[in-house]
């Protein structure tokens, strides 16, 4: 199962300065945390649960691929580096998404 309600943002080596920085961390927290559909007037803005119906390998790809795309349109300002999956809870088999991103 990937818990994507503890995903870890990692801002890599940037330009900008401190506030910035943190506004583009805190938009990029909101849309990675808000489910597609669930903002009234932008039913796209958000991650598109249905990822989560697929099994887990598959469901890791879509996610990064979600991930990429929807930061891309919501806060420009900032690219996706890398996704990548740090264990969770081992018993439980979960996996947290680690995005790391550059701000421009």
């Amino acid at each position: 199962m990937i818990d994507i309600g503890e995903a870890v943002i990692e801002i890599g080596a940037g330009e900008v300065d401190e506030s910035t920085a943190k506004e583009i961390y805190r938009n990029i927290q909101t849309l990675l945390g808000t489910v597609a559909g669930e903002q009234a007037l932008d039913r796209d803005f958000g991650i598109d649960s249905s990822v989560f119906d697929y099994p887990q390998d598959d469901a890791m790809a879509m996610l990064a691929a979600e991930y990429v795309s929807k930061i891309e349109r919501y806060e420009p300002r900032a690219t996706v580096v890398t996704v990548d999956y740090l264990e969770g809870k081992a018993e439980r088999g979960n996996m947290i998404p680690k995005v790391v991103i550059e701000i421009e």
